[in-house]
C-alpha cells in the first residue's frame, strides 16, 4: 500500500487538506498527518476557523523512507508558518532529495521555493504567490495541475479533484513499477 505524508499546521485551508486526504484514502493510499507540534491543528474554512484534525507525528518524528509522497495543503497561513520553520523546510527538501513525489496546492509552493527546489521547474499556484515562484526560478503556468519531475502543483480548491487524481496516478504507477 502506498503511503502519503501530509504536512500542515494551524491555518491549513480545510478543503485542501481534507479533500486530498479523503480522495487518497478512498483510493487505498494510507495518509499520515505531520505538524510542528503534537495534538490537533485547526483548519481555515474560507473566511473563518474550521475543523481540527489530529496530528499523527511531529516533523522531527518523520522517517522519509516510510512514505511515497509528501502532500502540502495551502491556505495563506499554513505554508507561510511552515516556510519559516527550518525543520519543516528541511523535511520538504529531504523528500525531494529522496526522489519522492512532492505535491503542493494553492500557497504551498512557497515551501518548494523556500527549500530551493523549483529553479527551472514548471509549477502552478494561487495567483498572489506566482511572482515569488518566478523569482525562485520557476516557470509558472496557470493550469489545474502542473507536473514536472517529482513535483505536482495546483492552484486552488477547485483543482482538488485533478490534484488528487495526479497524486493517485503517480503513486499507483510507482507501485506497479515496484511490483514488476
Amino acid at each position: 500500500m502506498a503511503r502519503a505524508l501530509i504536512l500542515a499546521t494551524d491555518g491549513f485551508e480545510q478543503s485542501e487538506l481534507l479533500g486530498p486526504r479523503d480522495n487518497l484514502e478512498e483510493a487505498g493510499i494510507d495518509t499520515t498527518i505531520a505538524s510542528l507540534e503534537d495534538g490537533e491543528i485547526r483548519g481555515w474554512d474560507q473566511k473563518d476557523w474550521g475543523k481540527s484534525v489530529k496530528v499523527d507525528l511531529t516533523v522531527g518524528e518523520v522517517e522519509v523512507g516510510d512514505y511515497d509522497a509528501l502532500v502540502l495543503p495551502g491556505g495563506q497561513i499554513n505554508p507561510d508558518v511552515l516556510r519559516m520553520n527550518d525543520d519543516a523546510v528541511a523535511l520538504v527538501r529531504r523528500f525531494a532529495d529522496a526522489g519522492k513525489t512532492v505535491a503542493a496546492i494553492c500557497h504551498a509552493p512557497w515551501l518548494l521555493a523556500e527549500a530551493g527546489l523549483i529553479d527551472g521547474k514548471t509549477v502552478t499556484s494561487w495567483p498572489s504567490i506566482r511572482t515569488d515562484l518566478k523569482n525562485a526560478g520557476a516557470n509558472v503556468v496557470d493550469q489545474e495541475v502542473a507536473e514536472d519531475g517529482i513535483f505536482i502543483t495546483s492552484r486552488k480548491p477547485d483543482d482538488i479533484p485533478a490534484f488528487s487524481k495526479a497524486i493517485i496516478a503517480r503513486l499507483r504507477d510507482g507501485q506497479e513499477r515496484q511490483a514488476a
